[in-house]
């Protein structure tokens, strides 16, 4: 698996060969115009006319076993103990009424959705770890049942651009909603998104707090792999823009700052090419730069990450090979509690230790083409490697022992989506994957066995 280079000149090499066989996706110039026509607002219907209320119900179970004498400690009424096995079995509802926008040249909505999980485990020796995917007390018992306000926001419309007010969803490359538990998570602060061109984008946020998927309250936010949680941060802003200058490519760019952390820049690229009826190419390029500001409370900080995917499709196949790599002496980091990790081989593991390298072969199949919508398996193996901390000269993230550190994950998985009656759109997937790892990468030796149900209803 180390001979990158080679494997993606061979690749990009079968890919030229492709687009010579098939060119039916448009390369087109887009040029950017303003939206003629009715606007978003324009067509509002009113706050009660336009109001809605559902909400979906997940099951959610995971079963891990840690390998290679591997442990989990927990605190069970007082005393510390341990176990290589931890099971989590959690039903979380989210019930989210919206109103309608107001009529007008700018239109008023609201949105509050309440957040409830029921623990269908509660034994202290299977969930073995406090609020890691139960909500437990001191004590190591589980809170069998808790409910919360995930969404609580004013909206504002004028035309295509949108402001929120309050605790929100919102999608960015840096903070992003991260739904992978039983409840997602959710960000106080204000949002912004505009769309008054035809093919050019604008986000802009500014956080002081997230709701944790797994805790009633809210927090301020901290790094996901720093050595202490206890660093945390007043306020995490974020701007940027979605642009398609080509039919067949899309890119963003975005800035980010997070207060006494650090400033983050991305750019991403997606480009598609030919027929995937015959053969379609896909290329996804991703990059982070990572720089220290403030007062440095996660310490010095310089870091390039990017990651490069090649996916070729034909009919119900698709193969995809990734190689990803970390510029600098600490981990790519990202906030704790946000899907701010674009990165092609984040997977169970990040693959984002100290200049680590990483490939990923992974190989999906859509069973629609033989008759059974809904229905995919996919399944990859992806490896790390050339982990290197020792020359780390910080505090924040325990990594000087990792010299030539490496790790390897493989997966299957399947899901399947009800197509039409009174349960259509419910969403099943099961996953099945290991890791395992050198001494001193930090994901450790472990299998983990996962079923996901999701349930979508609308009652108004």
């Amino acid at each position: 698996m180390r001979v990158t280079s080679s494997a993606l000149l061979a690749l990009s090499i079968s890919s030229l060969a492709a687009m010579a066989q098939a060119e039916e996706m448009s390369q087109a110039f887009v040029p950017t115009e303003v939206k003629t026509g009715a606007s978003s607002q324009s067509e509002a219907s009113g706050f009660v006319e336009g109001q809605s209320l559902g909400g979906t119900t997940r099951n959610w179970y995971a079963n891990e076993l840690k390998r290679n004498n591997g442990r989990f400690t927990y605190n069970d009424h007082g005393v510390e103990k341990t176990t290589p096995r931890r099971i989590n079995w959690v039903q979380g509802t989210i019930i989210d009424y919206s109103s309608g926008f107001t009529q007008g040249t700018v239109g008023f909505k609201t949105q509050v959705a309440a957040y409830n999980a029921i623990a269908l485990d509660r034994d202290v020796g299977d969930i073995a770890g406090k609020n890691n995917r139960t909500l437990t007390h001191s004590d190591g018992d589980a809170v069998g049942q808790w409910s919360k306000l995930g969404l609580a926001n004013l909206q504002a419309r004028v035309s295509n651009t949108t402001l929120v007010v309050g605790r929100q969803n919102f999608s960015s490359p840096t903070i992003d909603v991260i739904g992978n538990r039983a409840l997602p998570s959710s960000f106080q602060g204000v949002g912004l998104h505009s769309e008054e061109f035809n093919n050019l984008s604008f986000d802009a946020g500014s956080f002081d707090r997230v709701s944790p998927r797994t805790e009633q309250g809210l927090k301020k936010f901290r790094s996901e792999y720093s050595d202490s949680a206890k660093v945390t941060t007043d306020r995490a802003s974020v701007a940027g823009l979605n642009y398609q200058p080509f039919k067949s490519l899309k890119t963003s760019l975005y800035a980010t700052h997070v207060e006494d952390f650090w400033n983050q820049y991305y750019f991403g690229a997606v480009h598609d090419l030919g027929d995937n009826a015959v053969l379609g190419l896909n290329t996804n390029l991703n990059y982070y730069k990572t720089i220290d500001t403030g007062s440095k409370a996660m310490g010095d900080i310089n870091n390039d990450t990017f990651s490069l995917a090649f996916g070729l499709t034909h009919q119900a196949h698709t193969v995809t090979l990734s190689y990803q790599q970390v510029i600098g002496d600490e981990y790519f980091d990202y906030l704790h509690e946000t899907n701010g990790i674009y990165l092609a081989n984040s997977l169970l593991s990040d693959f984002n230790g100290p200049n680590e390298k990483s490939v990923q072969l992974a190989y999906s199949i859509n069973m629609a083409q033989y008759g059974v919508p809904g229905l995919k398996f996919n399944a990859y193996h992806a490896r790390g490697f050339d982990i290197d901390g020792t020359k780390y000269k910080g505090t924040a993230y325990d990594v000087k022992k990792m010299d030539g550190e490496d790790h390897s994950e493989y997966s299957i998985g399947t899901s399947y989506a009800i197509q039409s009656g009174p349960l259509k759109a419910t969403a099943i997937r099961a996953t099945y994957t290991t890791h395992r790892a050198s001494k001193f990468q930090s994901d450790g030796n472990i299998n983990e066995f996962r079923v996901v149900t999701t349930i979508p209803f609308n009652i108004l």
